[in-house]
């Protein structure tokens, strides 16, 4: 194959379109904005080895058996059982091991359909009440970054509390060293095929000379394309990273049924990622309508009193920042995935990201339309250097 696919973009998406597409032989070069690669899977380094938000991989679907096959997520971590008992629910203020009766009702509903076209809250109602309604959507509000979750497409949240909170094996997983060690061997994976790869390169103009994979997020999109309906629905939340000396009354996981905050420890399955003697904690509360920045993290710091007692007097590390527009595409009622800007933008462009048409949370939507990308545009510079 003579003709190159190019890549603009080196985060999650990007990497495994180069990726994807290299290992078919195929030439490919990428174009990262920024010095380093790896995007919003990026860490801050060491001692002190903290994600943007929460970061987990879930082993129930395709994205992660690519992963997997290729080493990315080898070296799990799993959290020990004392770690494991201090999970907690936020409800009316205060913490309890278990959750209210209601959601507990909810949860064990597995095989309940819901609609598409109607919003969650509406729909939860119903079966169980507004109170549970609210604590449902707030407790997966961790997945959404959203302060009313509820307001979104009831199929797709109760997929979302499903897969996190449902009556299932939990299928989260943990890389020991944090994602940046997954963006670590992507890298040296996509060098190793022969990726070109070019950082500190901002792309203004559009390639030309082959297939195209953009995979910025949508504003970036939109402006490379020229496409102004390159928009989607995101979170917006505030974010709060923490290292402290150990105590026991610390939690290992909270979600807070109240406002949609969640709460977790890293070190609790990692304890390579802060110094000897220390937990990090990742912290997040999404902000709501009419809400500046600062109040929704005095909200933040108020959960973090109840999570971990007395941490401004142990604190060794500390981090504050907000999530606006970059967690993950949230669906309306009446919309699927199926709904969000496609990936084949026709004449060998194709958008990939985690705000377009392809299943998955998060991240994994990232994957899985790198995935898809990549054969379309290996397959459409096969059909050119045929004919």
């Amino acid at each position: 194959m003579s003709t190159p696919i190019t890549v603009v973009g080196g985060g999650l998406a990007g990497l495994t379109a180069a990726i994807a597409a290299a290992e078919t032989g195929a030439p490919v070069r990428l174009f990262e904005a920024h010095k380093t690669l790896g995007g919003r899977g990026r860490a801050t380094p060491p001692p002190h080895v903290a994600h943007e938000g929460a970061h987990v991989f879930y082993a129930d679907g395709p994205h992660y058996t690519w992963l997997k096959e290729r080493g990315f997520v080898a070296g799990l971590g799993w959290p020990g059982l004392a770690d494991a008992m201090k999970l907690g629910f936020r409800t009316d203020g205060v913490i309890r091991r278990v959750p209210p009766l209601g959601m507990l009702r909810a949860q064990s509903r597995k095989w309940l359909q819901a609609p598409v076209d109607v919003d969650f809250h509406t729909w939860a109602t119903e079966r169980w009440g507004e109170r549970t309604a609210t604590q449902v959507a707030n407790a997966i509000s961790v997945a959404t970054y959203d302060a009313d979750t509820g307001r979104l497409s009831a199929a797709f949240v109760w997929g979302l509390f499903q897969r996190v909170l449902g009556p299932v094996v939990p299928a989260v997983r943990w890389v020991r060293g944090g994602w940046q060690q997954t963006m670590d061997r992507m890298v040296d994976r996509a060098t190793e095929l022969g990726v070109d790869i070019e950082t500190g390169s901002r792309i203004t103009e559009l390639p030309t000379g082959g297939p195209v994979i953009v995979a910025t997020d949508l504003d970036s999109a939109r402006r490379l394309l020229g496409d102004d309906t390159l928009r989607g629905t995101s979170g917006f939340a505030a974010l709060l990273d923490l290292g402290a000396t150990l105590d026991r009354r610390d939690r290992s996981i909270v979600f807070d049924l109240d406002e949609g905050g969640f709460h977790e420890s890293y070190t609790m399955q990692d304890d390579t990622i802060a110094p000897a003697g220390e937990s990090l904690y990742q912290l997040q509360m999404p902000v709501r309508d009419n809400e500046s920045r600062d109040e929704a993290h005095q909200r933040l710091e108020l959960f973090a009193d109840a999570t971990i007692p007395d941490w401004r007097a142990r604190n060794t590390f500390r981090r504050t920042s907000t999530a606006k527009g970059r967690t993950g595409a949230l669906d309306l009622p009446g919309t699927t995935w199926r709904d969000r800007p496609a990936i084949d933008r026709g004449d060998g462009i194709y958008l990939v990201g985690d705000m377009v048409a392809a299943p998955g949370m998060r991240g994994e939507i990232s994957i899985n339309s790198a995935i898809v990308a990549a054969a379309s545009a290996v397959r459409s510079t096969s059909r050119v250097n045929t004919t």
